[in-house]
């Protein structure tokens, strides 16, 4: 059975007995690794008796990245009787603590997800991840958790951490280096000192298993652009249009809420689906089943503020549901009390929100922005602390009342 533990509240103790962790992220260069070092542990410098493999479960991995980790990696663990540990979060604060979902020396599944996802977590609050500065939603999902359980099982004694980065991510060592706090750990780097790039790690894994192994990320996640693979990313939305459906859900959702909330920066993914092609209007029909469901009207507020001496802070908002209900019904109260008030209403009409603006953003910080708009009924109430201050402090000389107050 799945355990839960707090950070303070440990049912976990130091393990003696241990001395290194593999992080396993299920991709290809991670697969490569351990598939290779199985063949000889000891040449590689592994005892197995004193080793574990850590998977952090970030609930929205690609069906067929499951599939063949639980066709040819945990039958590679259990021949070999390696100590495979998997763990997800309990939820979005870091008190809630994380759950260790199996810890066996004979795993038998791949845990897709625990109690609280990051797809929850960022569509309870109606956003996607962001593509600028550091990989937060990792670092979140993933970083986190395993460091709550390697400060537990070590105590602050030394062990090592080895890493799947590939020699095409030389950077990443450096990265990793300065961003380890974990007290006595020694990161290691093996595919990078082998040379082995992503290439290398695809052909062995094809010339091991037969199989050409995809690489492994989130279904939502917004870093293909990034990495180039944006078109096979298509091609797998379009294998898969049930997900494609739900993750185009996410992003209109958020993008109801902020029309800056595009998961590919500039462009959405809705935009990047072609209605008159046989498997994007798969694609399209799975988001209007998704849609299907009740919606909700969300009065939603941003600050964009200035530390004393000029600089941007982290933008403020607060996020309050006002009413559910269909879809045309929620945009006809909408309608009806804006046109009163004399603001626009923003309508559209093959998906049905509709938005009103009160206060719409400038371009020059300190500013306040302000706004009313349907979407599912996925996002939380939820408000920064501090922020009717900061609001009225600002709005202080405003005499303007939202239509809806």
């Amino acid at each position: 059975m799945p355990r839960a533990a707090s950070p303070q509240l440990s049912l976990f103790g130091p393990e003696p007995d241990l001395d290194v962790v593999i992080n396993w992220g299920l991709g290809v260069d991670s697969s490569a690794y351990l598939a290779r070092m199985l063949t000889a542990p000891a040449s590689h410098g592994i005892d197995l008796e004193r080793t574990a493999v850590l998977y952090m479960a970030t609930g929205s991995e690609w069906p067929e990245t499951r599939l063949l980790v639980e066709e040819f990696m945990l039958p590679l663990l259990r021949e070999h009787g390696v100590r495979f540990v998997q763990l997800a979060r309990n939820g979005h604060l870091q008190q809630d603590g994380f759950t260790v979902l199996d810890d066996s020396r004979c795993p038998e599944r791949l845990y897709a997800r625990g109690a609280w996802t990051l797809w929850e977590d960022l569509e309870s609050v109606g956003t996607v991840p962001q593509q600028a500065g550091t990989r937060k939603c990792s670092l979140w999902a993933k970083g986190a958790v395993g460091d709550w359980w390697l400060t537990q099982v070590f105590g602050g004694r030394p062990f090592r951490q080895i890493m799947g980065f590939n020699a095409d991510e030389e950077g990443r060592r450096f990265g990793d280096q300065a961003a380890s706090k974990i007290p006595g750990r020694t990161g290691e780097f093996p595919l990078i000192d082998w040379g082995w790039g992503r290439r290398q790690c695809e052909n062995y894994l094809l010339g091991r298993f037969g199989m050409h192994w995809p690489k492994s990320y989130c279904t939502f996640c917004c870093f293909p652009t990034s990495m180039g693979a944006l078109p096979t990313h298509l091609e797998r939305m379009r294998t898969h249009p049930d997900i494609a459906g739900e993750v185009l859900r996410l992003e209109y959702t958020a993008m109801s809420l902020n029309p800056n909330a595009r998961l590919y920066g500039r462009k959405s993914l809705l935009e990047m689906f072609d209605p008159s092609s046989r498997r994007d209007r798969a694609c399209l029909e799975a988001f209007e089943h998704e849609l299907d469901m009740p919606w909700a009207l969300y009065h939603v507020r941003r600050l964009f503020l200035l530390t004393a001496d000029g600089r941007r802070r982290p933008v403020m908002r607060s996020t309050e549901r006002l009413d559910l209900g269909r879809p045309q019904q929620l945009a006809r109260r909408l309608a009806s009390t804006s046109h009163s008030h004399r603001v626009d209403v923003e309508h559209d009409p093959v998906y049905g929100r509709a938005r009103t603006w009160v206060r719409p953003r400038r371009t020059t910080w300190p500013m306040a922005e302000e706004l009313f708009a349907t979407a599912p009924a996925r996002v939380i109430d939820k408000q920064d602390k501090g922020f009717e201050q900061e609001w009225h402090a600002l709005l202080s000389g405003s005499t303007r009342q939202p239509p809806l107050a």
